[in-house]
């Protein structure tokens, strides 16, 4: 790293990133807070110019004002001014707006400005970004401005109007809407849902004292289907016949047996953290986002003060080189050889909107165990440290690989049942972690091992009874906070990084309320969204 005699000046957005950075840059090095962004839009008609190409309105936020002139201050002793706000399109406009207002204030005096990004707070990566520093991206601050005077026309125009037609106090937003819209939709989904009864068979069979299920896949030639047996006479009469076709046993005539292999789940997005962390710690959407901050800006470990995970806003699945090998070098270390692929993972995003400005979420380095570090961490840091731990480790690792067996059993010559089985043989990746599902046990599909007997074809089975259930169809789930994260990257609305404060305004707002996990429109959230689905569907 090379000697600044001269004093720099160094710019982040949060205290806590600026006290780690302080340490790993030394004496030569002053490091100051922005305290998130010094700028926004004059909040009045007009701060977006629709006549004049958008021309933007800026004023200083009011309570950042003490902060900025702390800045002025400190920029009077400084040769040089770094900034180095987040690598993303927001930290790039914090980065713009504070020199803007620089120049405003004639605080700068043509000293020069340099832009650094890191995507982990380690002293390697630091001094990496001091040796390589940029301009300001022109492109990023018309990406965030752009984006910014979108959420202003369509906030600013539509919430005077709820105030006025529904009551006082209300908003309406670019990606805020569309999600009302989604949770009120589903909502209207379930209430005219009209359920439809169905039966279904299934065979209680055994051979050599062990016992297995097998479910009726056709009856009397002919192959059953969801609503084959729609209720309890016809499930009855069909049960009645299959006893006297069966008389006692089913014979099996035909046995298929399949290698099942399954890879690992890509390391995580923000969007695909949200939603595990919903799914398996039961973390709103906040509550990960701000326990990643922590863990990202830097937590002191006995001493030593260090970023445990890269950036947490991104859209990448990709992982660095040098972390591949590391991630590799342990698996071989804990689980073994065979546990390592022969060729390192490689990750692609299916997101056309992505913004894959460098790597997935993953620990700055996977050699501090989650039981090292958890001493040291707040319960909510040390589960998610240990969720993303656990991802990043289990992306690398072997395929999980099952042997499956499919028999088919038959009463009589027209019916027939269907048995299948599966057993893990070798885990690979399932040893460290399986992704949750949206089901509401949340547990994964293959967590719950059926194992058949050995059968051969021709062989006979002992029916020890039929069982004839009903069922009647489920309306649709409501959404949980990993499902509507996930339906709005679906459809590209709003990023990642905005899904938080989106649900926390729709909760605060009271459009919607938490039952459990799943969210529920309330009277008002309802209003809001006829009145803008039916007269603004430009927006919503």
């Amino acid at each position: 790293m090379p000697s600044y005699m001269s004093k720099n000046l160094v710019i982040v957005e949060s205290p806590a990133k600026a006290k780690t950075i302080k340490k790993y840059l030394g004496k030569d090095f002053e490091v100051l807070a922005s305290y998130g962004h010094v700028r926004d839009l004059v909040p009045k008609d007009g701060a977006v110019d629709v006549e004049n190409g958008f021309e933007m309105k800026y004023q200083v936020i009011d309570r950042n004002e003490k902060h900025v002139k702390a800045i002025i201050a400190a920029l009077k002793d400084a040769d040089e001014l770094w900034l180095a706000t987040d690598p993303d399109r927001e930290g790039e406009a914090i980065s713009w707006h504070l020199v803007e207002l620089l120049r405003e204030r004639n605080a700068l005096k043509n000293k020069p400005v340099k832009r650094v990004v890191f995507y982990e707070i380690t002293q390697r990566e630091i001094q990496n970004a001091i040796r390589h520093p940029r301009g300001i991206s022109e492109d990023l601050v018309n990406a965030q401005q752009a984006r910014r005077a979108l959420d202003y026309l369509v906030g600013f125009n539509l919430s005077p109007l709820l105030w006025r037609k529904v009551q006082p106090g209300l908003s309406a937003g670019r990606v805020q809407s569309p999600a009302l819209r989604l949770i009120c939709e589903r909502e209207e989904e379930i209430k005219a849902f009209v359920p439809r009864e169905y039966w279904t068979i299934s065979a209680l069979a055994e051979k050599d004292g062990q016992r297995f299920d097998a479910r009726l896949v056709e009856l009397q030639a002919r192959k059953v289907e969801q609503f084959s047996l729609v209720n309890a006479a016809s499930a009855l009469a069909a049960k009645s016949a299959l006893e006297k076709a069966a008389a006692g046993e089913l014979v099996v005539t035909a046995v298929e047996k399949k290698q099942r292999r399954r890879n690992p789940a890509p390391p995580f997005t923000t969007s695909t953290l949200q939603q595990e962390a919903n799914r398996k710690l039961g973390f709103s959407a906040s509550r990960t986002m701000r326990a990643a901050q922590q863990l990202y800006e830097g937590v002191d470990l006995g001493g030593e003060t260090v970023g445990l995970i890269t950036y947490m806003r991104t859209d990448s699945v990709s992982l660095a080189q040098d972390a591949i090998a590391e991630i590799r070098k342990l698996i071989g270390a804990r689980f073994g050889a065979a546990a390592v692929p022969p060729e390192p993972r490689f990750y692609k995003t299916k997101s056309k909107n992505a913004q894959e400005a460098h790597e997935a979420v993953r620990p700055t380095s996977v050699a501090r165990l989650p039981e090292q570090v958890a001493p040291y961490l707040s319960p909510d840091q040390a589960r998610l440290y240990e969720l993303i731990w656990k991802r990043t480790i289990a992306c690398q690792m072997q395929q999980a690989v099952f042997d499956t067996v499919t028999v088919e059993l038959r009463a009589g010559a027209d019916n027939a049942f269907r048995a299948s089985g599966s057993t893990l043989v070798e885990p690979g990746f399932i040893a460290v972690y399986t992704q949750g599902t949206d089901t509401p046990s949340g547990k994964d599909e293959d967590e719950d091992e059926k194992r058949l007997p050995p059968l051969a074809v021709g062989e006979r089975v002992r029916l020890v009874e039929l069982v004839a259930d009903q069922h009647f169809t489920e309306p649709p789930p409501r959404y949980t906070e990993a499902s509507l994260v996930k339906t709005l990257e679906e459809y590209d609305i709003g990023r990642p990084s905005t899904y938080a404060s989106i649900i926390s305004t729709l909760l605060a707002r009271d459009y919607v309320r938490l039952d459990g996990k799943a969210f529920v429109p309330t009277d008002v959230g309802m209003i809001v969204n006829k009145f803008l689905t039916e007269h603004f569907t430009r927006y919503v």
